[in-house]
């Protein structure tokens, strides 16, 4: 199954997430079928492409809580 979720990056104290597309069965560090956006908390940027998203959940994916939230933050 594949599951939309954040993939952290950055520093320690510098947090930087990538929203990817994964498989729900491999490990954290595997490489994601797709980049769908990103996170950057510190500076306020967000950039997540919804078209890719709705793409994913036609397919069968789903989609964790916190990218949820920020996609609800996005107009």
């Amino acid at each position: 199954m594949v599951r939309i979720k954040l993939r952290r990056s950055g520093p320690r104290n510098k947090p930087f997430y990538k929203i990817v597309a994964v498989d729900s069965r491999s490990k954290m560090t595997a490489k994601p079928l797709e980049t769908i956006g990103y996170w950057h908390p510190k500076k306020e940027i967000l950039k997540i492409d919804k078209e890719k998203i709705k793409e994913w959940l036609k397919k069968g994916a789903s989609v964790s809580k916190a990218v949820e939230n920020l996609a609800a933050k996005t107009k």
